[in-house]
């Protein structure tokens, strides 16, 4: 007899688990199915541990600056062995953490590996052999890995993924980033504050490409004017790896071509959903043009009974969107099943804010300016400094802005944006703003305290209009 569940959640990524909660939370029978660690890429090898290891590099940073303060800090190293098992260490703790949700909520889990057989059947392959599961609703939430350069996959030895770069068995000494999105401009951040010599190349004509252009103009400045080489436009090609180097042909946007030689290499040029062999094709599961599973706002796909979130979705590909699509899946089930009490809401994916932890941090939120006068706006923006707020100053953070767009006809904040520090902290005030349907009165006449960086984001609101108090 296959064990029987109302929802059994492939997948225990920051989607899945939530997913897996929220679905005990609404008294129905749940199961999780897990192949290798519970809380997925995000907790073990992804978001969490990569927080971890830029705050090491933070404060590396700040305690070889610490004169600015007028403090005295001598003989400043960096332990890479340690910085390293710090981080694992937070991945590990938050593992355990997520093993105790499971047990609180009478979630069963199953290790191993598995696949959908039939709408309502997964078979699980695991090290007690293999398992037949049924559920009245099947949540797939599998995410995504890392898509390999072509031609020049990953070896963890000279050319990195970003798992590689958690765990590194050396510090490289000059480093070639192929990427400039959150992922790979995190990486060079950590690794340039840690004392690598470290080159970014784009593709696009700009590094972090989804921002707002103002965005990305700023951090590159940044970048460089901290010691990292940025190169824009440009294309990379491998031509030679040994034992101790990697070589590689940068062709820049003028056609210009240099070969340079690196100790080590990360790719940073995308993910790919995880949807091999888990039974799509078997269940004619409808992928979208980019292969990832096609679903509703709910999650639901074209067979009955089968779900979708995170990763293995199209985007954005971000850990808290996979959680919300997980808790309104659940909620959807739950209905579908029969409970009137709860009323899921679809995804709005303009409401889903984006933050990168690079040094300087962005944060951004709806439509950039270009986006907006793209779709037809007529748009008001303003911008505010960093250097005209006197908490930002007294930090010694001066460096960054906080820029708003508003429709100039009805006053909807349409996205906000912003670079500097401590911004992935602020920019869910403007997220609590847009699912609220804002508009530029309430953001005026809200009482900011001081004094907080967060004043910045006032003054943004009121530059838009003319009215900004400090420049």
């Amino acid at each position: 007899m296959a064990d029987s569940y109302d929802v059994i959640v492939l997948g225990s990524g920051p989607g899945g688990y939530v997913a897996a909660i929220r679905s005990a939370q609404l008294g129905l029978k749940t199961a999780i199915v897990e192949r290798e660690l519970l809380g997925g890429i995000c907790l073990n090898w992804g978001c969490i541990p990569t927080k971890a290891l830029l705050r090491s590099a933070e404060i590396y940073h700040y305690m070889q600056h610490a004169k600015d303060y007028g403090l005295a800090a001598k003989e400043i190293t960096a332990d890479l062995e340690a910085v390293v098992k710090r981080s694992r260490g937070v991945a590990k703790q938050l593992n355990s953490g997520v093993t105790h949700l499971m047990k609180k909520n009478k979630i069963t889990v199953h290790m191993g590996t598995g696949k959908l057989t039939a709408p309502g059947k997964l078979e699980v392959k695991g090290e007690k052999g293999t398992e037949e599961l049924s559920a009245k609703h099947i949540i797939i939430a599998t995410g995504a890995r890392a898509r390999d350069l072509p031609g020049n996959p990953a070896d963890g030895d000279r050319i990195w993924t970003y798992r590689h770069a958690m765990t590194p068995k050396e510090m490289p000494t000059k480093l070639l980033v192929i990427g400039s999105g959150a992922i790979g401009i995190e990486f060079a951040s950590f690794y340039n504050d840690m004392g690598v010599d470290v080159t970014v190349v784009e593709m696009m004509d700009r590094v972090v490409p989804v921002e707002d252009k103002d965005v990305s103009a700023f951090l590159e400045k940044a970048l460089v004017k901290q010691g990292m080489t940025i190169k824009t436009g440009a294309k990379v090609e491998i031509t030679d790896k040994s034992a101790k180097s990697v070589k590689a042909k940068i062709t820049d946007k003028a056609g210009k071509t240099e070969e340079v030689e690196f100790s080590h290499v990360i790719t940073a040029i995308g993910i790919v959903p995880n949807v091999e062999d888990i039974g799509l094709d078997e269940l004619k599961i409808e992928p979208d043009q980019r292969f990832h599973i096609k679903v509703d706002d709910y999650g639901r796909t074209n067979v009955k009974g089968v779900w979708a979130i995170g990763d293995c979705t199209p985007g954005p590909w971000l850990a808290h969107k996979a959680s919300h699509e997980g808790v309104t899946a659940a909620e959807a089930i739950a209905q579908e099943l029969g409970n009137k009490d709860v009323h899921p809401h679809g995804l709005d994916r303009n409401n889903i804010p984006g933050c990168t932890y690079c040094h300087p941090q962005i944060a951004s939120v709806g439509m950039t300016e270009a986006k907006a006068k793209e779709a037809g706006y007529e748009v008001k923006v303003g911008m505010f400094p960093f250097i005209g707020n006197g908490k930002a100053i007294a930090l010694g953070e001066p460096e960054g802005f906080t820029k708003t767009v508003f429709d100039a006809k009805t006053g909807e904040l349409l996205g906000a944006h912003m670079i500097g520090a401590e911004v992935t902290e602020m920019i869910q005030g403007y997220v609590v703003g847009k699912t609220l349907e804002t508009t530029e009165a309430e953001l005026m006449n809200t009482v900011f305290p001081h004094p907080t960086i967060t004043e910045s984001m006032h003054e943004s609101v009121l530059a838009a209009y003319g009215r900004a108090l400090h420049i």
